[in-house]
């Protein structure tokens, strides 16, 4: 049963707002990294093992935790999930040494995979078949206003200490989830939440891992895991690369995240909805991931602020209408399974990004322009995959969730 229109908003506001300070607290980091593993003597291949870290942490606990938000609810995941990230920034942010810095990836890996799919499914709750669309274009354009917010924070309170932005992004993310207790409800009774469950059946990974082969979806996961593959490997190296090849400061680097991120903001909120009726959800990623794949070749050749900036802009502003557009077609698939659809979306994401970062880590540190050659051709693959992507009409999804 759908919300009243002014607490669905009510409620799709607090959503919003605890993806917003979940992914400002990981935005706050980025613009320091290339300082602190400077200080800390670590490399680029240990960038991407701790990014690979957190994705292996994901990757185990998603298809539970899929589960988990049918079962126990969308509230208490969410707010786990919270207290959890702000541990793990809190035990990053006063560590010393490196195995320190993988136990709080692990916590954030867990965190990451209680929260997101929480949220997806308790967007899918909340909202038609015709409205999800655009309230998934609000949950990323939440995810790239944290990353707008986040650098540009994040440098500023790196001037107080290196360490700093890791104790605000646990503080705020502690607050946040204290405020969802008290003001965020369950959308659905533990009876219309046990429908959704496999029959009392109790799942395992491998179960999970075998039921999202269904033919309505297995493609789009595919397709999930190789955009997740490419985009970390380009992602996790881009600090660095910058700041190896150009030498921008840590403000530079806010700057240029910042900027895209208001440019990907914008265009989300006013036309990611529209695009999405317009011309479905297939065009607009093959349209994405050309962008994305040869503009990842271009970041190669390029050289000077303006350049880096322009291109920049582009390839994140195609990567952030490809994520709600993905999210928004396994929604539509999933029927009374959003718990499980969300959390197998986590699962892929972090099979991709347990692989991206390592070898992107690996390749910077042989060559910094190899990530980005890699990132390109992984995107390459993927816009052959959406060849075999048969999509269901809107009539279809919605007989289908009956």
């Amino acid at each position: 049963m759908k919300k009243p229109i002014k607490e669905q908003k009510m409620i799709l506001v607090i959503l919003l707002s605890n993806v917003f300070i979940a992914f400002l607290g990981m935005g706050l980091i980025i613009p320091i990294m290339p300082s602190f593993l400077s200080v800390m003597n670590l490399s680029g291949s240990s960038m991407g093992y701790l990014v690979a870290v957190f994705a292996v942490s994901q990757l185990i606990i998603s298809p539970f935790a899929g589960r988990w938000v049918d079962r126990v609810g969308r509230k208490v995941m969410i707010v786990s999930g919270l207290f959890i990230f702000s541990l793990s920034e809190l035990i990053f942010g006063l560590g010393t040494h490196v195995s320190i810095f993988y136990l709080s990836r692990i916590l954030g890996g867990i965190s990451a995979a209680f929260i997101m799919p929480a949220v997806t499914a308790y967007v899918a709750d909340i909202t038609t078949i015709q409205e999800r669309s655009k309230a998934m274009g609000y949950v990323s354009a939440a995810i790239s206003t944290g990353f707008i917010i986040g650098p540009g924070v994040g440098g500023f309170i790196a001037d107080f200490g290196i360490r700093m932005p890791f104790f605000f992004a646990a503080a705020i993310a502690c607050l946040a989830a204290i405020t969802s207790i008290f003001i965020l409800k369950e959308p659905l009774s533990k009876e219309e939440r046990g429908m959704n469950t496999s029959n009392g059946q109790e799942s395992t990974f491998f179960k999970d891992f075998k039921k999202s082969m269904n033919p309505t979806y297995i493609v789009a996961f595919i397709i999930v895991f190789v955009l997740a593959f490419g985009l970390s490997a380009y992602e996790t190296v881009f600090s660095l690369f910058s700041d190896h090849k150009f030498g921008f400061t840590p403000k530079n680097i806010a700057t240029i995240i910042t900027f895209s991120s208001i440019v990907a903001v914008i265009i989300q909120i006013l036309l990611f909805g529209k695009l999405v009726n317009k011309i479905g959800e297939k065009r607009l990623i093959q349209f994405c991931l050309i962008i994305g794949g040869l503009l990842s070749f271009v970041s190669t050749v390029i050289s000077g602020f303006l350049a880096v900036l322009i291109v920049t802009c582009i390839i994140f502003l195609a990567f952030d209408l490809l994520r709600p557009a993905l999210t928004t077609f396994l929604s539509k698939a999933a029927g009374n399974q959003q718990g499980f659809v969300a959390g197998m979306n986590s699962t892929y994401t972090s099979l991709g990004n347990i692989f991206g970062p390592a070898l992107g880590g690996i390749l910077f540190d042989v060559n910094i322009h190899y990530p980005y050659i890699f990132a390109g051709i992984v995107l390459m693959i993927g816009l052959g995959l959406t060849i075999a992507w048969k999509e269901k009409s809107l009539s279809e999804f919605s007989n289908a969730s009956s």
